[in-house]
């Protein structure tokens, strides 16, 4: 379905990123991936799974800076011919009372989970536009929608990546370009795995316990949205049957946002 396209895939060397990107490159895409962690394991799972002659390659931009969020988007527009596919999924978490947050803590969740989507965005778009295709999708979260207690950077990030979603949709209306979030509620990623440790030291309990006190607080399903649902639906978005899903949230979430 993706053949010859070209898709980058912020955040890409685990979890949520990973799936999407495994995904896209068994659709036949190229993928270049990005991130930090065992970027040679990422790059051989996708290599894996990739159809259709699609190739897959790598650039270790800091997301949290918009000169090496530039020089990713031109190495894969070299590398590769352009961005086709543009998924913003890069993301750090952090949490605490709000009058007890870390100044740097917060700069570095607004540059990393908002701003790199404007900066990866902005570089982007214009290529998009010129070829007459192009599909932006932002990871943002169910915490765009709803907030939490004590992730207040997260919860402001993640609210202004679902203004700029609309935003740009509403930019791109009129053209072959579409710009829609995915909203997942739990999935069980590295850094939600930090956070049921950080739950059963505090309650004293073992993993299991954690995780399900974790999800009975807020989803109903009591079960995790898994990197390959998400993907799936990323892939729904890059299809022809999407080509008027503009500026959607789409939670996937097991009944969180409907409480």
């Amino acid at each position: 379905m993706l053949n010859g396209k070209t898709a980058l895939v912020t955040g890409s060397t685990s979890g949520i990123g990973l799936g999407i990107a495994k995904a896209l490159a068994a659709q036949g895409a190229h993928v270049m991936l990005n991130g930090f962690g065992d970027t040679a394991a990422a790059q051989a799972e996708v290599a894996a799974v990739a159809t259709g002659g699609a190739r897959v390659g790598y650039h270790g931009a800091d997301m949290s800076k918009p000169a090496e969020i530039e020089a990713m988007v031109q190495a894969c527009t070299a590398e590769f011919g352009a961005v086709d596919i543009l998924v913003n999924n890069a993301g750090i978490q952090f949490v605490a009372p709000v009058d007890e947050f870390p100044v740097e803590r917060w700069d570095a969740i607004i540059a990393i989970n908002l701003s790199s989507v404007f900066h990866a965005t902005r570089v982007a778009l214009p290529g998009m536009k010129a070829r007459g295709w192009g599909r932006i999708i932002n990871v943002a979260s169910v915490h765009g929608l709803v907030a939490s207690a004590n992730k207040s950077a997260y919860v402001a990030a993640k609210h202004g990546v679902i203004g700029l979603t609309k935003a740009v949709a509403l930019e791109t209306a009129t053209t072959p370009v579409t710009c829609n979030a995915i909203c997942p509620g739990w999935v069980l990623t590295p850094l939600v795995q930090k956070q049921v440790d950080a739950r059963a030291a505090a309650d004293g309990v073992d993993n299991a316990e954690a995780t399900k006190r974790l999800l009975s607080e807020k989803e109903p399903s009591q079960q995790f949205t898994t990197p390959e649902e998400l993907a799936a639906m990323a892939v729904f978005m890059c299809s022809p049957a999407a080509g008027n899903l503009r500026g959607t949230a789409v939670n996937m979430d097991g009944g969180w946002v409907a409480q």
